[in-house]
C-alpha cells in the first residue's frame, strides 16, 4: 500500500501529492492526523476521483465535514474498478472507517452451518467467523428463530449436533471408535446413529443432502420421500416406523407454514428495502428461495440522510453479502445504483465462493415495476420502517436528538436557554398576487400544529415584497390583543424568519415599534437564508453555520420545510379559488352569492367539474336552468 502522509494538512500540499497518484483503478483510504482511516472508496480513475474530495467538487454534505479533518492518504492500485470493489469491501469490514455506510449494531449475526467437509457432517447453530468446508445459511437478525429452525430440522432430518459430547468424541478420533450404543438423541429419532456407526457416510450424506435442500427452500422431493417410506412402513405393518416418519412430516410441515408461499415459480431472490431518517437508516432483506419467503432480516445503518441514497445501497449491499451465507442469482432493490456493474461482478464472485461451484450463474441487480416482486419490495419497504422505528422507541432516539438539537440552538445562537418554543414565518406568493403568510409552531422540537396560524396578506402589491409582507405579518401575530390571546399561546424563545438580513432587519424593527424586544428581552430572532441554511443573527455581521449532519441542522431545516409547506398549501389553496371565481363569472345566472356557494359546497374547481348535472341541482340557490347551462359550460370547458 502506498502512503503519503505529510506533516501538515492543507489543501495545496494534498492535491500537490494527488499528482504522483495514477489514474488506474484501485482504492483510496482517508486518513486523519491519529493515522485513523476515516473513509475507504473506490474508483475507476483514482487521481481525478480524489482531487474531487480535496477541490471541493463533490456535492456530498457530509464531505466538507470529513475533509476537515483529513491530513493524509493511503491508495491501492488494482487491475480493475471490479477488484477495487472486492478490496473496499474487505478493508471496511476490517477497519469499520467512521465515515463508511456500516451497521448501527455491529454485532456478529448467527448463522446455521453443516459441516461438509467431515466424514459426518453436523448441524449447528453459531456465531463463528467462516472456515472452509462448511456451508452457511444466514446471517439471521432472529436468533431464536434461526435455533427453533435447527431444533425442527432435526426433527424432520436426522442430523447430528455438532455439540453432541459423543459425536465430538467420535469427530476427534476420526470416526473410527464407535460407542457401544446410540447417543441420546439418535434413541430420540434426532440422530442417525453415527456415535455407533449405525448409518455408513454414504447414507448419511442423503440425510445432509435432504437438509441443504431444505435451508435452500426446496421441501418438495423431501416430503414426497417421507409420504412414501410412510406408507411403505404402514404397508408393511411397521407402526412405530410409520409414527417416527408422522412426526418428520410433521416437522416439515411446521417448517413450510413459516415459509409463505408468494409465486407459483420456483424462482429465488433476495429483496432490499430501505428507511432513512436524518442519520440512520435501516435496511429490511426478504429472503426468498424457491418461490417462498423463508424469513426476513433487518438491519440498522449508521448513514441516513446524510448520503445519497445511491450510496447508501451500494454500501449495504457490500456489507451484508461479504458475510451472507447464500447468494441467489437475483437481488431486487428501490433503484439501479451508478456502480451497479461492479457490484453484480461482486455478487457474482461471492455467489460462486458460498455455493462453492465455480461456475454458478450471474448474479443481476433488478427494480421490479410491476407483480409479485413488486408487492414484495413494498413489503421489503414497509419492514424497514417498522424496524427504524422500533430502533427509535428501544433507543429513544427523537428524544436524544431533540434535547441535542434544541441545546446546540442555545449555544450557537449564544441565547439564554433552549429555545422550547420557536416560531417560523414564511410568505408565499406569485408576482404579488394571492400573497400569504405562514406561522409554524414548533414546542420542544416537536411539530405543534394546533397553533399554526396562517395570514391572507392585505397590502397591496405590484410585485414580490418579502420585507414588507414579513412586515405585515408580525404586526399582526404581535399586535397587543393577540400577545396576550391564549389561542396564540406563550410568547416564542425564538422566531425563524425566512430570509436573509432585510428580512430579519425588518422583523426586529416591527417588534421594536411594538415594544416587544422591551416587554420580552429573551426573545431571539434569526433570518434563516435558503443558501446553505445560514442563520443571520442581528448581533452579528457574520452568519452562524451550524455543523454539516447534526441535530440542530436537521431541526432548522425541519422547520423551515414546514413553514413553507404551511405557506404553499394557503397560496394554492386561494389561487384554485379564485381561478374557479373568475371561470364562473363567464357563466349567465351566477353572481357573487351562487358563486360563493358553489365553492363552498363543492371545495375545488375540480370537483366542481366532475359532478352531474343533478349534484349540481342540488347546491341551495341554484335552479335548474342555472344547474342546465353551468354542465353544458364545464362540459364545453372539458372538449
Amino acid at each position: 500500500m502506498d502512503t503519503l502522509p505529510p506533516p501538515h494538512k492543507t489543501t495545496t500540499t494534498l492535491l500537490e501529492q494527488l499528482k504522483h497518484v495514477p489514474n488506474s483503478p484501485g482504492v483510496y483510504l482517508w486518513k486523519d492526523a491519529l493515522d485513523s482511516v476515516l473513509y475507504v472508496g473506490k474508483a475507476k480513475e483514482l487521481r481525478k476521483r480524489m482531487r474531487q474530495y480535496v477541490s471541493g467538487h463533490d456535492g456530498r454534505e457530509w464531505l466538507e465535514r470529513m475533509m476537515a479533518q483529513v491530513v493524509a492518504f493511503d491508495y491501492v492500485v488494482t487491475s480493475s474498478e471490479a477488484e477495487a470493489l472486492m478490496m473496499e469491501i474487505t478493508l471496511i469490514n476490517q477497519l469499520s472507517p467512521a465515515f463508511n455506510v456500516m451497521f448501527r449494531d455491529d454485532k456478529t449475526y448467527p448463522y446455521i452451518a453443516l459441516t461438509l467437509a467431515d466424514t459426518y457432517p453436523a448441524i449447528k447453530y453459531t456465531r463463528e467467523k467462516k472456515r472452509s468446508g462448511t456451508r452457511y445459511f444466514g446471517p439471521y437478525t432472529d436468533a431464536r428463530g434461526a435455533r427453533e429452525t435447527v431444533d425442527t430440522l432435526r426433527r424432520v432430518i436426522p442430523l447430528c449436533r455438532s455439540t453432541c459430547p459423543e459425536y465430538r468424541r467420535m469427530l476427534a478420533n476420526g470416526f473410527s471408535k464407535p460407542a457401544p450404543r446410540p447417543c441420546f438423541d439418535a434413541q430420540l429419532g434426532h440422530g442417525s446413529g453415527v456415535c455407533s456407526l449405525a448409518i455408513t457416510p454414504d447414507e448419511y450424506a442423503k440425510h445432509v443432502q435432504n437438509a441443504l435442500s431444505l435451508l435452500e427452500g426446496d421441501s418438495t422431493a423431501l416430503e414426497h420421500k417421507l409420504e412414501g417410506e410412510m406408507q411403505a412402513a404402514a404397508d408393511e405393518l411397521n407402526y412405530e416406523l410409520a409414527a417416527r416418519l408422522r412426526n418428520r412430516l410433521d416437522g416439515l410441515d411446521s417448517i413450510k407454514k413459516r415459509q409463505a408461499v408468494v409465486s407459483d415459480s420456483d424462482a429465488s431472490y433476495d429483496v432490499l428495502g430501505f428507511a432513512r431518517e436524518e442519520t440512520i437508516a435501516a435496511a429490511y432483506v426478504l429472503i426468498v428461495r424457491e418461490g417462498k419467503v423463508l424469513y426476513g432480516n433487518e438491519y440498522v445503518l449508521n448513514k441516513g440522510l446524510d448520503i445519497s441514497f445511491d450510496d447508501l445501497l451500494s454500501g449495504f449491499i457490500g456489507r451484508y453479502y461479504f458475510q451472507a451465507g447464500q447468494v441467489p442469482p437475483e437481488v431486487l432493490c428501490e433503484i439501479i445504483p451508478a456502480d451497479s456493474r461492479a457490484l453484480e461482478g461482486f455478487l457474482t464472485q461471492r455467489r460462486r465462493e458460498v455455493s462453492t461451484n465455480p461456475r454458478a450463474g450471474k448474479v443481476s441487480l433488478l427494480l421490479p415495476q410491476r407483480g409479485v416482486k413488486k408487492q414484495l419490495l413494498t413489503m421489503a419497504q414497509q419492514n424497514a420502517a417498522h424496524a427504524l422505528l422500533r430502533f427509535k422507541v428501544r433507543t429513544h432516539y427523537d428524544a436524544q436528538r431533540l434535547n441535542e438539537a434544541l441545546l446546540q440552538l442555545e449555544s450557537a445562537l449564544s441565547l439564554d436557554a433552549p429555545p422550547l418554543r420557536i416560531e417560523s414565518f414564511d410568505i408565499s406568493t406569485l408576482h404579488g398576487s394571492h400573497s400569504v403568510g405562514s406561522m409554524v409552531v414548533f414546542t420542544n422540537g416537536r411539530a405543534d400544529k394546533k397553533s399554526y396560524r396562517r395570514f391572507k396578506i392585505q397590502g397591496e402589491f405590484d410585485q414580490s415584497n418579502d420585507v414588507a409582507m414579513i412586515r405585515e405579518v408580525l404586526l399582526r401575530r404581535f399586535d397587543p390583543q393577540r400577545v396576550r390571546d391564549e389561542r396564540f399561546g406563550r410568547t416564542p424563545d425564538l422566531l425563524l424568519i425566512d430570509g436573509g438580513k432585510p428580512q430579519l432587519s425588518a422583523a426586529v424593527a416591527v417588534l421594536e415599534e411594538l415594544g416587544i424586544s422591551a416587554q420580552f428581552p429573551q426573545l431571539a430572532v434569526v433570518g434563516l437564508a435558503k443558501r446553505e441554511e445560514e442563520l443571520w443573527t442581528r448581533w452579528s455581521d457574520q452568519p452562524v453555520l451550524l455543523a454539516d449532519g447534526s441535530a440542530s441542522l436537521y431541526l432548522v431545516k425541519r422547520i423551515r420545510d414546514e413553514a413553507h409547506r404551511f405557506a404553499n398549501d394557503y397560496h394554492q389553496q386561494l389561487r384554485s379559488k379564485a381561478m374557479t371565481a373568475s371561470i364562473l363569472d363567464e357563466v349567465p345566472g351566477i353572481g357573487p352569492a351562487r358563486r360563493k356557494a358553489l365553492i363552498k359546497h363543492f371545495g375545488s374547481f375540480k370537483q366542481l367539474r366532475r359532478s352531474s348535472l343533478q349534484q349540481l341541482a342540488e347546491v341551495p340557490g341554484i335552479t335548474d336552468r342555472t344547474a342546465a347551462d353551468l354542465f353544458a359550460f364545464l362540459h364545453d370547458l372539458s372538449d
